[in-house]
C-alpha cells in the first residue's frame, strides 16, 4: 500500500488508536516514515515548483500557493492521490480514528499540493466544515510534509492552538515524510507562522481532506474562519475579524439560496 507497514499492523494500528484519541488539544496522529522511504524522497525530488501550482494566495491571514493540477505534476503524485483515495488507504483510517466511512472527493477539495516560499504563511484557523458543492462532511485532515533536512530556524511548524484560541499547545515541524492525520472540527485551530527559508527553498505539503455523507450534531455551514493570535496587533485582530464574520455570512446566504461558492 506504500505506507509503512508498521502503521497497518495490527499493532501499529492499537497504538495509533491509542494516540489519536488521547491527543490533545483535539485529536490528532503524527507518523514518521509514513511512506516507503525511496518512495517519499522521490516524491520530494519531483515536487513541482510553485509556478506549476495554480492558486496562489497573498493577503492579510495567508501567504501560500496550492494546486490540484495532477496533470501538470509528475505522475508519482498521481499515484499518492490514488493511494489514498483508494477503499483499502480509507478503510485503515477510518480503524484508526474511528471515522467510519470516510472517503476522499475526486476535486480540488479532496487532494492536492501546498507549498510556500520565504515568507509564507498561514494563519490561525478551523477548516469549511461541509462541502460546498456535494454538502458532504469534512471530517479529517491529512498532510504529508516533503521537507528534507527541515530546520528548526526555519520555522513553519503546524501549530495546534486550543479551543479559546489563547495559546498553541503542540507544533509539529514539516519534516520529510511525516504524516499528520487531525479531526476537523469547530475548535481544530492550526496554521503555520511565517517560514525564513534560504533561496530556492519552500515549504512542500501534500494534502488530503476526508469526508463523511452527515457528521452528528454538525453545525450549519460555515467557511474556512481565521482568528488573530494573541500577539497580533490590535489592528490585525480587528481587521481579521470583521473580514472572517462578513465573509462567512456572505457565503452561508449564498449556500443557502443555492449559489455554488
Amino acid at each position: 500500500m506504500l505506507v509503512n507497514a508498521h502503521y497497518t499492523s495490527p499493532e501499529g494500528i492499537k497504538a495509533l488508536q491509542h494516540e489519536y484519541s488521547t491527543a490533545l488539544p483535539y485529536r490528532h496522529i503524527v507518523m514518521d516514515n509514513f511512506l516507503e522511504t525511496d518512495f517519499a524522497q522521490t516524491l520530494h525530488d519531483n515536487f513541482p515548483s510553485i509556478e506549476k501550482l495554480n492558486k496562489h494566495y497573498k493577503g492579510l491571514n495567508e501567504q501560500k500557493s496550492e494546486g490540484s493540477n495532477f496533470q501538470d505534476f509528475h505522475p508519482i503524485f498521481t499515484q499518492v492521490r490514488e493511494l489514498v483515495m483508494s477503499k483499502a488507504f480509507n478503510d485503515w483510517l477510518a480503524e484508526v480514528t474511528g471515522v467510519a466511512g470516510i472517503f476522499v472527493t475526486d476535486d480540488k477539495l479532496g487532494t492536492g499540493l501546498h507549498q510556500g516560499g520565504d515568507g509564507s504563511f498561514l494563519d490561525i484557523h478551523i477548516d469549511f466544515n461541509i462541502h460546498s458543492e456535494l454538502d458532504v462532511h469534512r471530517r479529517l485532515n491529512m498532510l504529508i510534509y516533503l521537507n528534507e533536512d527541515w530546520k528548526d530556524e526555519y520555522g513553519g511548524f503546524l501549530e495546534m492552538w486550543d479551543a479559546k484560541m489563547t495559546k498553541c499547545e503542540k507544533k509539529v515541524a514539516p519534516k520529510l515524510n511525516r504524516c499528520v492525520v487531525f479531526e476537523t472540527n469547530e475548535i481544530s485551530y492550526h496554521g503555520y507562522s511565517k517560514v525564513t527559508l534560504p533561496a530556492g527553498l519552500t515549504r512542500k505539503s501534500f494534502y488530503t481532506y476526508f469526508y463523511t455523507p452527515t457528521r452528528e450534531g454538525a453545525s450549519g455551514y460555515h467557511d474556512t474562519f481565521f482568528k488573530a493570535k494573541p500577539t497580533d496587533s490590535a489592528a490585525k485582530k480587528i481587521t481579521t475579524s470583521v473580514k472572517e464574520t462578513a465573509k462567512n455570512f456572505i457565503k452561508a446566504q449564498l449556500k443557502k439560496i443555492g449559489i455554488k461558492l
